[in-house]
């Protein structure tokens, strides 16, 4: 695959502590990930006493990923104009604006409406606010060294993921108020953290005019990151309603996403550790494992198949998700990384909400074997497509020698000419 011989030299680069504008990036990459993480329990507290329905705390979350859907692509291309880091700040600045927003809509009571359409202004820039963060690891961190920045990234990610519906739930049983201030107030820290970079500029007039070109590959990996996003999310999503069919109390449902994460950072850790693009076959086996997970999770039939399933997800969760970041990257010119960032955050969105929407018209089982079939088909595609690039690979390799063969026998059988 294009772009692979570029990174496979950094399994042998030194490890190098990272420096004063690196650690500011990754606490504004989990500084950024808290209000999406907090959302789902902080969003059911808010709207538990405006319509006396906890569940409508899912109309919220709904909205907010729609929205950031929506404006994904277009608000990336309108901030192509501009300096990325100073971009940033401004996006982050508006979903700040809009969580306070629900913050005192939900204070003062406000039409339940009114609240969900906060959510929605606050989701509508989320797609393009991670597209640029994303865009600009690539100014502060060389080729070499990316797959273990992504690594650490995914790590961060993932204990925020954990540790934040913990702090919203705290927060929200002393006032539902108070998980909303949470996620504006810590959501906001790229604003602060994020440092000046000179390298990150505008790109020029002729780079802002380009389009970026879905190509096939492309878009194998945008649909696999989001069969990979809705394998994750039938899984957390689905917690509660797994515990229950399987006659434990509902609470037991937070068992199935913790051990989704704890492995999930063990994957994180590892590839920081290992710090190169993975070879073909691995990628095929991670997604071979996820499906296997889905599979055991679906129909295991017992807690301990559906345990066991979660934890395989887990594990490659993070090595997935770094190397789709990580062949976007190769993929693209620089002026439209942030836009295939976005476009990757657009696609799991789109599997979370889809493996959302089957939990909730269709039953467990369908959910499972539905998203087991997604993940089946593109780990055969991804087959197809690394099979097809090895053989031409193959191909090519064996004409060049043959034509090296073909020029030694040629100066072998000329004579060299008397003296």
């Amino acid at each position: 695959m294009a772009g692979h011989t570029a990174l496979a030299p950094a399994a042998h680069t030194s490890v190098r502590r990272p420096g004063g504008p690196l650690l500011r990036w990754f606490a504004s990459y989990g500084s950024f990930a808290f209000p999406q993480a907090a959302a789902p329990i902080a969003f059911s507290l808010i709207a538990l006493p405006l319509t006396g329905d906890a569940a409508s705390g899912a109309a919220m979350m709904l909205a907010m990923t729609i929205a950031q859907v929506l404006g994904a692509v277009p608000i990336t291309r309108f901030g192509r104009r501009f300096s990325p880091v100073p971009f940033l700040r401004v996006l982050i600045g508006l979903r700040t604006l809009a969580l306070v927003g629900i913050a005192v809509l939900a204070g003062l009571g406000a039409p339940f409406p009114l609240v969900v359409a906060g959510a929605a202004l606050a989701g509508l820039v989320n797609g393009a606010a991670y597209g640029t963060l994303r865009a600009v690891l690539n100014h502060l961190v060389a080729a070499a060294r990316l797959p273990r920045a992504l690594g650490v990234a995914a790590t961060v990610n993932e204990v925020i993921f954990v540790s934040a519906p913990v702090l919203a739930a705290a927060l929200g049983s002393l006032s539902p108020q108070a998980a909303a201030w949470a996620m504006a107030v810590l959501g906001m820290g790229p604003m602060l953290l994020l440092p000046r970079i000179a390298t990150a500029t505008a790109p020029g007039p002729a780079q802002r005019r380009s389009h970026l070109r879905l190509t096939p590959m492309i878009l194998l990996w945008l649909v696999c990151g989001g069969a990979s996003a809705g394998s994750i999310a039938a899984i957390e999503i689905g917690a509660v309603s797994l515990a229950v069919g399987f006659g434990l109390p509902a609470t037991w449902g937070v068992l199935f996403p913790v051990a989704l994460c704890v492995t999930s950072i063990l994957g994180g850790v590892w590839v920081s550790v290992h710090n190169r693009m993975p070879r073909r076959r691995t990628v095929l086996a991670w997604l071979a494992v996820t499906a296997l997970g889905v599979a055991a999770v679906g129909f295991g039939h017992s807690v301990t198949a559906t345990v066991i399933g979660a934890l395989l997800v887990g594990a490659v969760l993070a090595p997935l998700s770094t190397f789709y970041s990580l062949v976007l990257d190769t993929l693209v010119a620089p002026e439209h990384r942030a836009e295939v960032f976005a476009q990757l955050r657009t696609a799991n969105a789109l599997g979370i909400i889809t493996s959302s929407a089957l939990l909730s018209l269709a039953s467990l089982q369908v959910t499972y074997l539905v998203v087991l079939t997604l993940m089946t088909a593109v780990l055969l595609v991804a087959g197809v497509v690394f099979t097809a690039a090895w053989v031409k690979a193959r191909r090519q390799r064996l004409a060049r020698e043959a034509a090296e063969r073909r020029a030694r026998e040629a100066s072998i059988s000329v004579p060299a000419p008397h003296a």
